[in-house]
């Protein structure tokens, strides 16, 4: 028995060696192409990229699938568009994208045809602004100097942390400091090089490069995510850490569905449910009251005139915010919908229906779109034009809690489509994408994504049995925001995990990314600050969740270890986004936990947010 344990403790101490080890080779492979990724032009600055909301890229490729993981990264930053250049005549081909493209991406190396390589470059040059990357070992530069006219150059290894690296430098992932070694041209001598100062935009690097035990990370999360996928807590699931500005850690499990063969992939969107809260109303009214046009001690009234009369009119905005305005919790719209239930559903508790009774109301929903019923809800439900109307009706009229104190309300942010609207003339969908969404290179994160994405990028969430009827893919999960045609400020939105980091990454980087001011630092801070923690013990920020006075584990989502400047919000469909400004750590848990049925709450009795938190934490390195 002695010999047995003493075996089993050599094959732990080796596994441990071997995982030691394996991070310690990644840290040093990347370290070591980092010190051989040199920037030798940048004419005008023009990396890191800067108005992505503005540039349209084309990604030239001289055969298909070269330098795969340079793509990879690339497409991290923003969506862009790659073409494998033709054969023959490539000058009429150039011609004819620099008439759809504003900047080209093109990596060589020393397996380019050079024939094809020269024909690039002479249809290219004078054209259009072009970044060209020479992945070593590489002569290219002897070769062909008309490569040195290219606005940026960058040379770099052609190993995995090479491709990466070099994409990660176009976008200010990353710092670059490196000089040549060598010389690679009479224009370039050894020592050549230029500064990128500092990263901008998030990188990519292994956990050790920021200070975290890479293999205790990975582990850790992949046990606690493995718990859940066995306990049927959801069918698939997605992890993200970033630390110091890096994403250290992005892991996929399971499948989409129970069903399905699909594997979760990096790229799918998820339904984030109230995570839309801080990912869609916080910024824009952080933004304002940055810009000082909002007064968070000001009635509601003055930016949303039409609740005039109303007992909401004189809510101040931070007691709003804070979820201490004694606004109710929430108003299951759809009920009302049905025939025999009351018009003012808040004044009539549904006890459910018998199916021979479960109709709908003609003037609310028919089963075919017309001018008066446009509004899509599913293919076989369309809503009345004016029901959203009604519908904010409802909540205008709605009482108010008999007592004050700390109630989580949907309505506020319900009504924030009507809010931006009053304020700006500019619908809210629009308005959160070309002021956030789009600048940040985060197309995915968006309000109906059917609109721009096929359904099986997207994460299906539950089987609707009692209002849709169907498998809600691509359509908002939530009810309410259904029925205001997939556009609302408390739910609607849906996004990558990667496209949310940059979001979140903003949050922690006090409003700036990119190298743009979106927020005033001073707007995020007041925002993120808890409100009433010391007079009323309420751990809320300005639609922020916030860590309790005490911590409770039961019902925590957060870790204990998490600082009191930490800040971040849970979402109804499994989603989970928490930052930490104190260490710069970002940890995003994105899963289906609705799917097949929102009665599946594993998710929340195994702790699996809290517990994947944690473990973020107890991977950082101790000095």
């Amino acid at each position: 028995m002695r010999t047995f344990f003493r075996f089993h403790l050599l094959i732990f101490i080796l596994a441990a060696g071997n995982h030691s080890i394996a991070q310690s080779n990644a840290a040093s492979a990347y370290q070591s192409a980092l010190d051989q990724t040199v920037l030798l032009k940048n004419d005008r600055q023009q990396i890191p990229l800067q108005g992505l909301e503005r540039l349209r890229i084309l990604v030239l490729q001289s055969t298909p699938g070269e330098s795969p993981v340079f793509l990879e990264t690339l497409e991290k930053y923003m969506e862009l568009r790659t073409a494998v250049i033709p054969d023959q005549d490539i000058e009429n081909w150039i011609l004819t994208q620099t008439q759809q493209y504003h900047f080209f991406i093109l990596g060589l190396s020393g397996l380019n045809p050079p024939g094809k390589i020269q024909e690039i470059w002479k249809a290219l040059r004078g054209k259009a602004s072009a970044a060209v990357v020479l992945f070593e070992p590489s002569d290219l530069l002897r070769q062909y100097p008309a490569l040195e006219e290219a606005d940026v150059i960058i040379t770099a290894p052609g190993s995995t942390e090479g491709q990466s690296l070099a994409a990660q430098a176009i976008f200010g992932g990353t710092a670059l400091h490196a000089r040549l070694a060598e010389a690679r041209s009479a224009n370039f001598p050894a020592g050549a090089g230029l500064d990128i100062p500092q990263a901008t935009r998030l990188g990519y690097a292994p956990a050790e490069i920021a200070g975290m035990n890479t293999a205790l990370l990975a582990d850790s999360i992949a046990a606690i995510i493995q718990q859940g996928l066995d306990s049927m807590a959801f069918p698939g699931a997605q992890v993200l850490v970033a630390h110091e500005g890096k994403v250290v850690y992005h892991e996929v499990f399971g499948t989409q569905a129970y069903e399905s063969d699909d594997p979760v992939r990096k790229d799918d969107l998820y339904d984030l449910a109230s995570v839309t809260k801080i990912s869609a109303s916080v910024p824009v009214l952080m933004e304002w009251y940055g810009q000082g046009k909002l007064d968070l001690d000001a009635p509601l009234v003055r930016y949303l005139p039409e609740v005039k009369g109303s007992n909401k009119a004189d809510l101040s905005m931070r007691r709003i915010l804070t979820h201490t305005a004694q606004l109710m919790a929430f108003i299951p719209f759809w009920r009302g919908t049905l025939k025999g239930q009351s018009r003012n559903p808040w004044q009539k508790h549904w006890n459910g229906s018998k199916a021979n009774d479960f109709r709908f109301k003609a003037r609310t929903f028919r089963s075919d779109s017309s001018r008066a019923f446009p509004v899509y809800v599913t293919d076989q439900l369309w809503m009345h034009r004016k029901y959203a109307d009604a519908l904010y009706r409802s909540i205008y009229q709605s009482p108010l809690n008999k007592k004050p104190g700390f109630v989580y309300s949907d309505f506020f942010f319900t009504m924030m489509p009507r809010v931006v609207r009053a304020q700006t003339g500019i619908p809210f969908d629009t308005y959160v994408k070309t002021h956030f969404y789009q600048p940040l290179g985060a197309s995915t994160i968006t309000f109906n994504p059917l609109r721009h994405y096929s359904a099986d990028r997207i994460i299906p969430t539950e089987r609707d049995t009692f209002f849709r009827m169907k498998q809600l893919r691509g359509t908002v999960h939530d009810e309410a925001a259904a029925m205001l045609g997939g556009v609302s400020g408390h739910a609607g939105l849906f996004a990558s995990v990667n496209d949310l980091a940059k979001l979140m990454q903003m949050y922690l980087n006090f409003g700036t990314y990119g190298g743009k001011e979106f927020i005033a630092a001073a707007a995020v801070q007041e925002f993120i600050r808890c409100q009433y923690c010391d007079s009323e013990g309420i751990h809320r920020g300005l639609g922020f969740d916030k860590p309790r006075q005490t911590y409770q584990p039961n019902v925590a989502a957060y870790a204990p270890q998490a600082s009191a400047s930490s800040f971040g919000h849970t979402g109804y469909t499994g989603t989970y986004t928490w930052m930490d400004p104190a260490c710069n750590l970002l940890v995003i848990v994105c899963t289906n936990r609705v799917y097949p049925t929102r009665d599946n709450n594993r998710l929340g009795d195994l702790s699996i947010r809290r517990r994947v938190h944690e473990a973020a934490y107890l991977a950082m390195k101790k000095e």
